[in-house]
């Protein structure tokens, strides 16, 4: 019976490409840089967020429009803002006793549109 360990390719060779790991060396993140980044990511990992995001890539709206359109409390919505803002994903503006809420920029949107292009392959 074959198992998934026969699957795993492995390296026959002890031989290490001295060059290849040099130059690539040389061009790799530094940690904070890597520790950025992965926060970045990990907020994506969260399907509330990704709805707030999908519907701010549509149109800037306030809480109470989030909470409708999603069919949640505003203090819920409120919290995943803030998760947002903190990563610097959304911005806000305030408009008399109304904050409405928009993606931080196009990066944004394109991250979100790449990754929605990837799945939909």
């Amino acid at each position: 019976m074959k198992t998934d360990k026969d699957d795993i390719q492995t390296c026959g060779y002890t031989i290490i490409h001295e060059n290849v790991v040099s130059d690539v060396r040389k061009k790799m993140l530094a940690d904070e840089t890597i520790m950025s980044l992965a926060e970045f990511f990990k907020v994506f990992g969260d399907p509330t967020r990704l709805n707030i995001l999908y519907a701010l890539s549509i149109s800037e709206m306030c809480v109470c429009d989030l909470a409708a359109l999603l069919t949640m409390s505003q203090s819920a919505i409120s919290h995943q803002l803030k998760v947002l803002r903190q990563a610097r994903l959304i911005k806000y503006r305030r408009d008399g006793k109304v904050i409405y809420y928009s993606l931080d920029d196009d990066h944004i949107r394109q991250v979100f549109a790449q990754g929605l292009a990837h799945v939909n392959e």
